[in-house]
């Protein structure tokens, strides 16, 4: 496929006749590019005249007329970037621009991790109000119909499409306890799914290491995507496990996707935690036989060695039954609290125990909290935390989980970097950025991310491709564009052709480069000159427009109605 489509740009790349050069003008075109189509083929030389938001032809047009032409100047000119995983549903309605996403030359986002946006009962929001309260979102929606007119009532940066979380899907019905569905409540489940794809979801999400997730069976789950799979939908997911019970963890995505007869997207692949550093050769083996078995399963990575995700995870799921106030009055409870210690201490535990997986508190990163009084923390380690508060490393992270209701996101230093690059390598596997859109100021910029949210995309560029060689370019802008597009079938985007909506990136790869860090991660990368979403600049000359040209990606079970 690939082929054939870089044959028909190549060809389309020579000098038009007279009669073939078009009357109407183009709105943009772009010349003096060298063009790296999205295919993996070598770049080529060529003009691109944009009109009405979609790539209308691709030549030498030096003679037809247009609006605007933009002098990319022996730059790059791409496709714009797909990141596979962004978070940003909840983000994008408090700065729609998402400049951290923009400068990176992101235009096309797919979240929705075991939680979605929708669907939403009062109950949730309830219990979430934290989060809300956080971010100062009033969340009047309850559905993926409304959320996505939402959206699009108040305009977006850059395009979005969502799955529909299994862990939403299951608190909508079985709220937060550890309990499993009768079947009268897995039937209600299973429409849940259905009304969410028919709204335009593009398939079912896990994030199985996270409460009340971990309740759910397999067999709950493919139950779940065998629904979604009846409209067109992909299976994602966050394993159960990516340490010490990863190839098992493989094992059961990949009998998810043979039973329910769906494809399957393992998200930010990485094998974590410090007895599997190395062990990334048996992971790609594993996934390599399942795919050899006729699995349609592949991978994405965000290529740094510290993961990011709520400080909750620390705690074993048992503890998280009933949501969030039962888990905070059992850290409260001397003796709860002992077993918490005693279990996270246990390193043959039958959870995914992270406090095993690093070798000490200095390995983590305080990121984000809500409560005002803990807001200096950020950007601290757990053991200088616990030094300040002359606690035991242990007590001072149920502490902080009491002050903060359990909001609090760390960043865990927990892989090895041999890992990570192997990971990145394989031609199955793409690239999530897997933190939302952010921002420099406002309510966005008091926070303390990890630095992925504002460079992945430009550090892969710049520290994997330009001095490590360990991808070429044009294999990175596929991992960035062609092969994300191909898994989620967004057919019209993700490659350099007539006919496609013009989602395109011009950037010198000599230069392009992350400055976020672990210090300081509130840093836009450096080095896109132009960013355009459906044919729109959204950066121009370096700079942001503010214009939100952005669109909602609807999988393909959308009822329009």
């Amino acid at each position: 496929m690939y082929k054939a489509a870089s044959l028909l740009l190549l060809f389309s790349a020579t000098a038009l006749t007279a009669q073939q050069i078009p009357t109407e003008p183009f709105d943009i075109i772009i010349t003096h590019g060298h063009i790296i189509d999205g295919t993996g083929s070598p770049w080529y030389s060529g003009d691109i005249g944009i009109r009405a938001g979609h790539i209308a032809a691709i030549g030498s047009l030096a003679a037809a007329p247009r609006k605007q032409t933009i002098d990319a100047g022996g730059k790059v000119v791409a496709p714009g970037f797909i990141d596979m995983l962004g978070q940003s549903e909840l983000t994008m309605l408090v700065d729609a621009r998402l400049p951290s996403k923009i400068y990176q030359g992101i235009t096309t986002e797919v979240t929705g991790e075991g939680d979605s946006a929708a669907p939403l009962s009062p109950a949730m929001i309830a219990a979430d109000h934290n989060s809300y309260a956080h971010l100062k979102i009033n969340p009047d929606w309850t559905t993926f119909r409304e959320f996505f007119a939402r959206l699009e009532r108040q305009g977006m940066g850059i395009n979005l499409a969502s799955y529909v979380g299994e862990t939403s899907v299951r608190r909508m019905i079985l709220g937060d306890a550890d309990v499993q569905p009768t079947p009268a409540q897995l039937d209600r489940m299973r429409g849940l799914v259905r009304q969410a794809m028919e709204d335009g979801a593009v398939g079912l999400s896990t994030s199985l290491q996270y409460a009340p997730a971990p309740y759910a069976k397999t067999e709950e789950i493919i139950a779940m995507a065998a629904e979604a799979s009846k409209f067109g939908g992909i299976y994602a997911t966050h394993m159960r496990s990516e340490g010490d019970q990863i190839l098992d963890s493989i094992d059961e995505s990949a009998r998810i996707g043979r039973e329910a007869h769906i494809p399957v997207e393992i998200w930010h692949l990485k094998a974590a935690g410090k007895a599997n550093f190395g062990r990334m050769p048996q992971i790609v083996d594993r996934i390599e036989k399942a795919r050899a078995s006729g699995v349609d399963i592949s991978a994405n990575t965000y290529a740094y060695t510290a993961w990011f995700n709520t400080f909750s995870a620390f705690i074993p799921p048992w503890a998280h039954d009933g949501g969030d106030d039962k888990l905070i009055a059992r850290l409260k409870d001397p003796a709860t609290r002992a077993r918490i210690r005693a279990d996270m201490l246990n390193p043959k535990g039958d959870w995914d125990n992270e406090w095993q997986e690093v070798n000490g508190p200095q390995d983590i990163l305080i990121a984000v909290v809500q409560d005002p009084e803990l807001v200096p923390l950020q950007g601290k380690r757990l053991s200088e935390v616990a030094a300040m508060w002359k606690e035991d490393p242990i007590d001072a992270l149920c502490d902080i989980l009491i002050k903060d209701k359990a909001f609090t996101m760390v960043a865990v230093f927990g892989m090895d970097e041999p890992d990570v690059t192997l990971a990145l390598k394989q031609p199955w596997v793409s690239v999530d950025n897997d933190s939302s859109g952010a921002s420099t100021d406002g309510i966005l910029g008091t926070e303390h991310p990890h630095p992925r949210a504002y460079g992945t995309f430009p550090r892969i560029l710049c520290k994997y491709v330009r001095e490590e060689h360990a991808l070429t370019l044009e294999d990175a802008i596929r991992k960035f564009t062609a092969l994300p597009a191909q898994r989620m079938r967004f057919t019209d985007r993700g490659v350099l052709k007539q006919g496609m909506w013009a989602d395109v990136v011009i950037f010198d790869p000599a230069t392009i480069r992350d400055l976020a860090t672990f210090e300081q991660p509130n840093q836009l990368s450096e080095g896109m000159s132009y960013v355009l979403v459906n044919g729109v600049p959204a950066i121009a000359d370096g700079k942001m427009t503010n214009v939100l040209a952005g669109k909602v990606l609807r999988g393909a079970g959308y009822d329009a109605r």
